[in-house]
């Protein structure tokens, strides 16, 4: 016998509180209502089944009562009916869990004082769950308590599910991506949700109560072990929710709800429906939105890992290795092209050189490069294609408007310049004014930021149309010079401020008496203070470019045989070249 007497539920401290929001009442929770608590309950048999839902409640005095039963009903007996031979005992008790009843609950106050042994064994037998009262407990009441509280959780569930509904319709009405699909899916239910492509990829992961690490680790492993399914339901060894999301027979992937990492409450209709609603609002997105969950989410990916956005260097650990990327044993390089034909934006060297200034308008909607227009899709596609045809693992994608990065995952023994310069030449093959600057190679995921950091930092001093070095394609940091430095800084006042306290007074004087003081001033300096080449260079007698220097000298209060004063001027002069647009 698996005889106890059933603890008071937590959730259910009285009649008006069933502790089953959002799940259908159950046979535990009918239990541990005061009113049949009262009758000091015994769990006999079936102690394991305590979680089958009730439906309704059911009081019968007949032989047969399954005729009159539906299925998920808890049937109240005194007894008194109950048939004395073994075998009618066993086709009572045949017939109610054949139709499907959730429990039996008989009274041994009257007939009985001991439940018999037949029909003990016959419910061992049945897997159902016989419950005995000790004292008298008051039959209509428990039918009116629990019928008030079954009615009560279907009023709650259809308002549920209609806020479900109107909340899932807005989103769609407003067209909301998948990204904030799965985050309104992951806020309404309190639980984790994923999205995942048919090769098992974690495209977007909303966590709730957990880190992106314990949600997505070993995550291809843990969904491969899920049957697939065509309804919703939390098979495998996983406990997981699913529902695929697909079109017109055309599957694309699923989305996954995961279980509550402490005991908790399990899946109920709600959490199904919810799961339902949001497949066809993802559905719905990827219709409206042309640009791949694939591509959206490795852009997501790349974007946190070149900002540092990530919690834990675990969670980005976790989250490159569901999309694919090799997080152990490899070796990382950042790579930056910059996809603009004219100057970089204004302000660009003041943020971290991915549209990311702490605004939060750094995001490029749906994976686009807005300023690289058509030419920037097909730059991102064809080096896509040129990397899995290389079969190097790699994230690609937008860090701002105009600006295409790419991680790439080496081998430990791989050589990285063959692999950037194949990339490089098929960059500038498509859009040849493009900047392509590679960071420092690093062994830490979590380095990956600096990497790209000093890749961007580059393609902020290289000028459209800057010559490549003569043995590769792309830049890197060792080619920065002081003129790509100032070209980079050249918005910044502090250098425009700079540029003018040094030659200012000298372009004034040029402005107003007519005369070429500041071209005079420039030879000199290319020609490292030579007076004999700055006179060749300007095409001046040596007494013609000593009463120019001497009047430079007055005029700057400067001391033209000083080489620190004649560097400040040099780079002075270097700055206004480049807030004049030359940049060459």
């Amino acid at each position: 016998m698996n005889e106890h007497h059933p603890a008071p539920r937590p959730g259910v401290p009285d009649e008006q509180d069933t502790g089953a929001a959002g799940r259908a009442l159950t046979v535990a929770d009918v239990l541990a209502l005061p009113v049949l608590a009262a009758g000091q309950p015994r769990v006999v048999t079936g102690g394991g089944c305590l979680d089958r839902p009730v439906r309704w409640v059911h009081i019968t005095e007949l032989t047969d009562p399954a005729s009159f039963l539906k299925g998920h009903e808890l049937v109240l007996t005194t007894g008194m009916p109950l048939p004395d031979s073994a075998a009618d005992v066993r086709r009572y008790v045949d017939e109610l869990a054949d139709v499907g009843a959730a429990a039996l609950v008989i009274e041994l106050v009257r007939r009985y004082h001991r439940p018999p042994d037949a029909l003990v064994h016959a419910c061992e037998a049945r897997g159902l769950p016989l419950i005995t009262l000790a004292e008298d407990v008051n039959f209509l009441e428990v039918t009116q308590v629990v019928h008030t509280l079954i009615l009560g959780n279907q009023t709650d569930a259809m308002r549920r599910g209609q806020r479900i509904h109107e909340a899932f319709t807005a989103l769609t009405l407003r067209g909301a991506g998948a990204q904030d699909v799965v985050r309104a899916a992951s806020e309404m239910s309190g639980r984790t949700v994923v999205l995942e492509n048919l090769a098992h990829q974690a495209l977007i992961c909303e966590p709730s109560g957990a880190t992106v690490e314990e949600a997505l680790t070993d995550w291809e492993r843990r969904s491969r072990a899920t049957p697939p399914g065509g309804h919703p339901g939390p098979p495998g060894a996983e406990r997981w929710l699913v529902t695929p999301v697909e079109y017109q027979g055309e599957r694309w992937g699923r989305v996954v709800m995961l279980p509550a990492r402490t005991e908790g409450p399990p899946f109920g209709p709600e959490d199904t429906v919810l799961l339902e609603r949001t497949a066809m609002a993802l559905t719905v997105a990827r219709l409206i939105h042309a640009t791949p969950w694939e591509r959206t989410a490795q852009q997501g990916a790349l974007r946190d890992l070149a900002g540092q956005r990530h919690h834990s260097p675990e969670d980005a650990r976790a989250r490159c290795a569901a999309l694919g990327l090799p997080t152990d044993d490899s070796r990382f390089l950042a790579i930056v092209v910059d996809l603009r034909d004219g100057d970089l934006r204004d302000g660009d060297f003041a943020n971290d050189g991915f549209g990311n200034d702490g605004s939060g308008d750094g995001d490029v909607r749906d994976g686009s490069l807005r300023d690289g227009g058509a030419g920037g899709a097909e730059a991102e596609a064809r080096l896509s294609q040129e990397l899995r045809t290389a079969g190097i693992p790699t994230l690609i994608g937008a860090l701002s408007p105009g600006r295409l990065g790419i991680l790439l995952a080496l081998r430990p023994s791989q050589p990285w310049r063959p692999v950037a310069e194949r990339l490089a030449r098929t960059a500038l093959d498509l859009l040849p004014r493009a900047v392509v600057s590679v960071g420092p190679e690093v062994t830490d995921l979590a380095d990956t930021a600096r990497s790209f950091r000093e890749a961007a930092r580059v393609a902020e001093a290289t000028p459209p149309g800057r010559p490549l070095p003569p043995d590769r394609s792309f830049h890197e940091l060792s080619d920065v010079g002081l003129r790509h430095l100032l070209y980079a800084l050249r918005s910044d006042t502090r250098v425009q401020e700079y540029a003018e306290r040094q030659v200012g007074r000298l372009i004034d004087h040029d402005t107003r008496h007519g005369s070429d003081l500041l071209t005079t001033l420039r030879h000199y300096l290319d020609a490292a203070g030579n007076k004999t080449a700055t006179a060749r260079r300007g095409g001046l007698s040596r007494e013609t470019v000593y009463q120019r220097l001497r009047a430079i000298e007055r005029l700057l209060e400067r001391d033209l045989e000083s080489g620190e004063q004649r560097t400040e001027l040099h780079v002075a002069l270097l700055a206004l070249d480049l807030l004049r647009g030359r940049v060459t």
